[in-house]
This record gives C-alpha cells, structure tokens and sequence, in this order.
C-alpha cells in the first residue's frame, strides 16, 4: 500500500495562499528548495487539484530553461517533469507534462491508487487534499512554516469530521525562520 503525504509551504496563520491566491510571501532559501526537491525526487507519483496544477504547469515545463535558474531549479524542472502526475478536475478539458486527468470521483481514485504497490504520493491543492484528509486518506502532514501572517486565503487544513492522531516525525528550522514540521497519522 502507499503512503500519501500531503506537504505544503505555509503561513503562519495557516494559509497556503493570501487572498487573491498570493503566493509571494512563500519563496524559500535555497536550502528549503533543495529539501523540497529530494522529497519530490522521493515523490512516485504526484496528484493535484486544477489550481495547483495551473500554478505548478504555467511555470515547472521549463523552469530549466529560464537564465537565471540555479542548479536545483533546474533538477526540479526536469524531475517534474518526469514524475507521473494524476489532474483530479471537472473543468479542464487535458493536461499535459506526464499527466493523466480525472474528472470523476477523486476519492474512490485515490484510494484505488492507495491500494497499490509503489513509492510514496503527494497530493497538492486545498480542495483535493481536504477532500483526502476528510476520507483519512493522507498518512503523513509536512508543513513548511514562513514567518509571515496573511491575514486570509486558502488554509492548509481543513474542517474535519473528527480528530487526527498524529505523532510527530521531523522539526527542522531553516534560513528565514522557516519551520518544517513532519507529522505521521498514528494508527
């Protein structure tokens, strides 16, 4: 069975995009970059809800190709591009980038791809991982904490039905007085 790990950069109030889904206050150092790249290298398989893909796909298929790109940039482009993708929509018409879109039921899908053998999955977007998180599909939270306040936005959890045991995994504190945290749902 795989893991599903639903990890994001986030505020600290919260969000993971300020109203009118500002990112901006989310750039990290190069070192938090180059942590979130050996996840994805980790990563089998990533799914994502239509906004995060339409963030992630604007800019990723060539982020190799832009001058100023570092190193890492440029692994991170071309491993994702590499890595397979699920789209969950019911608005796009196709995706693209080593991708496949589906506009069904995202939870019987995920669980489905849940049940089968391989390395871990990452699931990105609000709407989608909610939806996970309220099924208790997501095995582990990763939180990447900015030392900003946003006031508003779309927020990393969602309401729940009920509790979530969790245990904690990793603490890490990286340049700018970003906190990742690592949490694990305890069984």
């Amino acid at each position: 069975m795989r893991k599903l790990i639903y990890a994001m950069n986030l505020t600290l109030d919260g969000y993971i995009a300020a109203a009118g889904d500002d990112i901006g206050w989310s750039t990290p150092s190069e070192e938090l970059f180059q942590w979130w790249l050996d996840q994805e290298r980790a990563n089998s398989l990533s799914l994502y809800g239509r906004k995060l893909w339409e963030t992630m796909s604007s800019y990723w298929p060539t982020g190799d190709k832009q001058p100023d790109a570092t190193p890492a940039e440029i692994e991170f482009a071309r491993n994702w591009r590499d890595t397979p993708k699920v789209v969950f929509s019911s608005t796009l018409d196709q995706v693209g980038w080593n991708s496949r879109l589906v506009s069904g039921d995202a939870i019987a899908e995920i669980t489905r791809l849940k049940a089968e053998d391989g390395g871990p999955m990452s699931i990105g977007g609000a709407t989608l991982a909610g939806a996970a998180m309220r099924a208790g599909l997501i095995d582990e939270y990763v939180l990447a904490v900015c030392p900003v306040l946003v006031g508003s936005g779309t927020p990393f959890f969602t309401a729940l039905d009920g509790w979530v045991d969790l245990d904690l995994v990793e603490t890490r504190t990286f340049p700018g007085g970003v906190v990742l945290t690592r949490y694990r749902k305890r069984r």
